[in-house]
């Protein structure tokens, strides 16, 4: 393991920018004291905020950057006027050359997706990156994936999901053998997509040693905690993040109303405060503020662009693990395994079906 992690931060991204981003490092670093930061901004923003957290200034390099990516740009946009020079650009280009171990922003997801794409590029055997997140369940926390970085997959990118999902689990709940289920509409094997079924199929029958295939598994799964990784496609997984948010807010309002209705209700809350403590606890969410996008030769974590400082220490957090754990080193040697297992499978299928197609040949 590393003697010390070097995160690069995009001080300019998320809805707050560096007012957020530079005290939620602060944090981060009370609970790591071994993160060196290097930060990317403007001098004329940012050196203020510095000057007021000493801890995080002495631990820093920063450097200045006259562009910023915007929350409401396109993809293409950011990259014509942000390549080379943006805040955001700079940090994931850390990660490349080495400087950083990690970049992390709460800038537009889909710039830094683009940029991350384009700098860093894929790992062997993966075609498109994903997006992963810790989701909260009854039994702690599952990671999902994809939530959210590309629409539609083959059954040959969900089982790549379900590789690199089980080696984020890994690392996060040094579980050696994770739980692993495929999103699906019903548990039964002949419903939903033809590409969910496929892959369903072929993760029944491969050889997968670092994780357990559980089957179909379905949306009210997910929170259940039913198994360790949720391997969906992007946009069936960004709406079932999104409905679980909605759903959070939607149930601490009908409380709060519900509370505040009567004085036996409200002193009712107040008999009851330290239970509701704990919920509240449970269910906030910035303990689960962090998306990790793998598949690329380098660690990006997304903050969300709300977050405030705490969820984005936690965000820092997230990338510090990924590190500490050797999280790509992991998904690399699972990624060589399984090419090496569907190697092998394809060679003995084309096996029995030379000699077959020979008889035939020669009847």
């Amino acid at each position: 393991m590393p003697d010390k992690i070097r995160i690069a931060i995009d001080a300019m991204g998320g809805d707050h920018g560096p007012s957020v981003v530079l005290p939620g490092a602060a944090l981060a670093l009370e609970r790591h004291p071994d993160i060196e930061f290097l930060l990317f901004g403007d001098q004329a923003v940012v050196a203020p905020l510095l000057d007021s957290l000493p801890k995080l200034k002495e631990k820093s390099t920063f450097t200045h950057t006259e562009v910023s990516i915007r929350m409401d740009d396109k993809p293409s946009q950011a990259l014509r006027y942000g390549r080379g020079k943006s805040s955001m650009w700079l940090a994931i280009d850390a990660v490349k050359k080495g400087a950083a171990d990690v970049a992390v922003s709460a800038g537009n997801t889909g710039a830094l997706m683009a940029m991350s794409w384009f700098n860093l590029k894929m790992m062997e055997g993966i075609e498109r990156p994903a997006i992963a997140g810790l989701w909260p369940t009854l039994k702690g926390e599952s990671v999902v994936l994809d939530v959210g970085a590309s629409i539609g997959a083959d059954e040959h990118h969900l089982i790549n999901l379900a590789v690199m999902g089980s080696a984020m689990a890994r690392v996060l709940f040094d579980i050696e053998r994770p739980t692993v289920g495929l999103l699906n509409i019903g548990v039964e094997e002949v419903k939903g997509l033809e590409q969910v079924r496929e892959a369903g199929r072929l993760l029944r029958e491969g050889d997968f040693p670092h994780f357990d295939y559980q089957g179909f598994v379905e949306g009210d799964d997910i929170g259940k905690g039913t198994v360790d990784v949720v391997v969906t496609e992007g946009f069936a997984g960004n709406i079932a993040l999104k409905a679980a948010e909605g759903t959070a807010k939607q149930f601490a309002q009908y409380l709060r109303s519900a509370m505040s209705r009567t004085w036996r209700a409200r002193l009712g809350y107040l008999l009851a405060k330290p239970a509701f403590s704990l919920l509240r606890e449970k269910m906030d969410p910035r303990k689960a503020n962090g998306g990790v996008f793998l598949g690329l030769n380098g660690v990006v974590i997304k903050s969300h662009g709300g977050a405030d400082a705490e969820g984005y220490a936690a965000a820092i957090d997230m990338g510090y693990d990924m590190i500490r754990y050797e999280l790509l080193a992991k998904i690399g040697q699972d990624l060589a395994r399984d090419l090496e297992s569907r190697a092998a499978a394809q060679a003995a299928k084309e096996a029995v079906t030379e000699p077959a197609a020979n008889g035939a040949a020669s009847s």
